[in-house]
């Protein structure tokens, strides 16, 4: 969805029995005049929903109670909620996450819930929750649906990790390329602060135009600066005219190199990157971030 009235169609045809809405951030706002005309937006998922449907909903997130009301208006009667909050059904109690997966330690109802994940990322704990709890409105075993979610791989372009051949030996690429928006940007640079390098590696991150974000793109690109100081990010490289918002919102130190697209990044970044590196790239879809993907998959 980035235009209203578009999920309104989509889910007459689908007729869920259960509707998740995983968050509501700044995303597509060139197309919308508020957050809060996205949350209703999403909010269109609940008019499709089987009567006895349910609605799953992020506790944590400041549009849940506008979303339940619009799931309440809808006809819906059971909303589960996930999060950290200390009255969300399914509740994070911890999470720990490694180079390669993440352990979650969470309440499901009263119940104690320890599992892990195949892939690493707090952004993917918290969505287990929801998929958990959809798990169990169909009636299905909510502790087995967590504990399958080990065997979990990353989808392309959201995670996928490839160990590339480099000048002096093997570097690894985090695939992050399908999309962005500045919550899930800030989300990969955490996790890219969970790798570990190689001997005398570095942690980069090669980072392309987040689209659709309206008249205050400039200052939500310059805003992941933040992301890339707290999670000591050694260096970045940017690629479009809005990156560079980024590019000099960072300290000159961790400026990396800087093209106008992903096309003229893309060898530039392959010349640089050395033996032990991780590098993650992403962009949204239509910066096509996965040309810096390729170029580097393709060896030295």
């Amino acid at each position: 969805m980035n235009h209203p009235g578009e999920i309104t169609p989509l889910v007459a045809m689908v007729r869920p029995h259960v509707a998740i809405v995983t968050t509501v951030e700044l995303v597509h706002a060139g197309h919308f005049a508020s957050v809060e005309q996205i949350a209703d937006a999403k909010a269109e998922i609940f008019t499709g929903l089987e009567p006895g449907g349910v609605a799953v909903l992020n506790r944590d997130n400041r549009h849940c109670r506008r979303l339940a009301e619009a799931a309440k208006t809808a006809g819906v009667t059971t909303v589960l909620t996930f999060g950290s909050h200390i009255d969300a059904d399914a509740r994070l109690l911890d999470c720990a996450v490694d180079p390669l997966e993440t352990a979650v330690f969470a309440l499901l109802k009263d119940k104690a819930l320890a599992y892990r994940i195949g892939v690493p990322g707090l952004h993917w704990a918290m969505n287990s929750l929801a998929v958990v709890l959809a798990a169990g409105a169909l009636g299905a075993d909510a502790e087995a649906a967590a504990r399958s979610l080990a065997a979990m791989t990353p989808p392309k372009g959201r995670g996928e990790r490839h160990r590339v051949t480099v000048p002096g030996g093997i570097a690894e690429v985090i695939d992050e390329s399908y999309n962005a928006s500045p919550v899930s940007m800030k989300a990969a640079i955490a996790t890219l602060a969970a790798a570990k390098p190689g001997k005398g590696g570095r942690r980069m991150a090669v980072l392309g135009d987040m689209l659709e974000l309206g008249e205050d793109s400039a200052a939500l690109h310059a805003g992941v600066a933040q992301a890339v100081l707290a999670w000591d990010i050694d260096v970045v490289h940017t690629a479009g005219p809005l990156s560079a918002a980024l590019r000099e919102a960072l300290p000159a130190g961790k400026r990396g190199l800087h093209a106008a697209n992903s096309e003229e990044l893309a060898p530039l970044v392959k010349a640089e990157v050395k033996a032990g590196d991780v590098v993650m790239v992403k962009g949204s879809a239509g910066s096509r971030m996965g040309r810096v993907v390729k170029a580097l998959q393709e060896g030295a």
